[in-house]
């Protein structure tokens, strides 16, 4: 009997190890280079369309159409992780800071735009995350957009990621001149090629009450952004840009990662976020001067406008 039960106790530990070593495979190389392959330098157009009406009486929108120089720089790169900047450059050389995207292999939480100005970390069940890639997106401040979870699928000279459905703010091309809905049904789909990269988005602008819950949707949305291999842009500004200001906006991205160790966060401002950006902007223009900016100073933007969902959460690196 005393055998028997050492026996299970043995084949029980063995199967958790099994488990954990399973849980702990190295993500598909092809993967890791189909999220890689999106660094480089691109001429991108941003294109958006409205399409099936879901709400009687409305009347679809003018497509809207964009196009901007852009330069993807890895951040981070590690075998389950990858950290893409985007930064844009304008007019004369001009450089804005623009989205970022992270990548985590198996995740087991994220955080999800569960109500207006907040996003809470939820924990993802096995059968998502499982051999799939978390994708979260955040603003030019760092702040927190959307997440998405999926596998990649790799077919000849393409590779394919479409997430699973989930909840994103207003786009900045929409809250300056929406109020109509507060809320995007997303799905999204990034494709690699031998020439770039593409971003699909298939969208439901929605009304949400107070806690997040849908309770009408206005009309459908595509859009459809290229990313093409750049010819004769001269991108030093954007590298120069990130050299002299990749620390400043490391110590703002390790606040966020303390706020999401609360279990989330709440921002006090409006949609826009502008009291975040023109601060944070500002702080890092001076670091690219060659001022440095003292912590305290990030410190204040954080505790200003920002709540941690868990009350207590402190940021600061006290």
């Amino acid at each position: 009997m005393i055998r028997f039960r050492l026996s299970a106790a043995l084949l029980a530990v063995a199967t958790s190890m099994t488990a954990c070593l399973a849980q702990a495979a190295p993500p598909p190389e092809p993967d890791r280079a189909a999220i890689l392959a999106m660094a480089g330098e691109y001429a991108v157009t941003f294109d958006f369309a409205e399409t099936v009406v879901l709400k009687p009486g409305y009347a679809r929108k003018p497509d809207k159409r964009t196009g901007a120089n852009e330069v993807v720089v890895v951040v981070e790169d590690t075998p389950t992780r990858i950290v893409l900047q985007h930064l844009l450059v304008v007019g004369d050389g001009h450089v804005v800071k623009h989205w970022r995207q992270d990548w985590a292999w198996e995740a087991p939480t994220r955080f999800e735009f569960s109500a207006d100005q907040t996003w809470t970390v939820r924990a993802l069940p096995p059968e998502l995350t499982t051999g799939a890639w978390t994708q979260c997106v955040y603003e030019v401040s760092d702040a927190p957009r959307y997440c998405g979870t999926a596998r990649w699928a790799h077919d000849g000279a393409a590779s394919t990621w479409t997430s699973d459905r989930g909840w994103r703010p207003l786009p900045r091309r929409e809250y300056t001149t929406r109020s109509d809905y507060n809320a995007l049904g997303m799905i999204n789909r990034h494709t690699v090629t031998a020439d770039g990269w593409s971003h699909e988005q298939d969208n439901v602008k929605t009304v949400r009450d107070a806690a997040g819950t849908p309770t009408a949707a206005i009309v459908r949305e595509f859009g459809f952004n290229e990313y093409r291999r750049a010819r004769g842009v001269d991108f030093a500004p954007a590298y120069r840009y990130w050299r002299d200001t990749a620390g400043f906006w490391a110590a703002v991205r390790t606040r966020w990662d303390r706020l999401w160790a609360t279990g989330g966060v709440r921002l006090k401002t409006q949609v826009d976020g502008m009291p975040i950006i023109e601060p944070l902007f500002a702080q890092a223009g001076r670091q690219k001067a060659g001022s440095a900016v003292p912590e305290a100073e990030i410190d204040a933007v954080f505790a200003q406008w920002v709540t941690p969902l868990r009350a207590g959460g402190d940021i600061s690196q006290r």
